[in-house]
């Protein structure tokens, strides 16, 4: 079972998040989200647990809980959806006189 870690503090590794996890269970992977940019973390990350009771335990034991000076969230990750995402202009966005967007001109 893959699990969403959130609220983390930016200075918690994912060494750190793999040591308080493994409490529970034995731990496959453990991946901390970072700033393409800058390299910073982005306050949360995912982790797989070989078993699901071992997941469901740390869901349990871990959501809301201090770690890093933080009370994280953890709770089982939900697939990801193709939602579109990403930006785009064209109609309504403003630009190009395409109605929908405000001239501030």
């Amino acid at each position: 079972m893959k699990l969403y870690i959130g609220n983390l503090s930016y200075d918690t590794t994912e060494s750190q998040l793999q040591a308080a996890l493994a409490a529970y269970g034995e731990v496959e992977s453990v991946r901390i989200l970072t700033d393409g940019d800058s390299g910073r973390s982005k306050g949360f990350g995912f982790a797989e647990f070989r078993s699901d009771e071992q997941a469901r335990a740390a869901i349990s034991g871990l959501n809301g809980k201090d770690l890093g000076g933080r009370a994280i969230i953890v709770n089982e990750a939900r697939p990801k959806t193709d939602s579109g995402g990403g930006r785009g202009g064209g109609r309504g966005s403003g630009q190009g006189g395409y109605g929908g967007g405000r001239n501030r001109y």
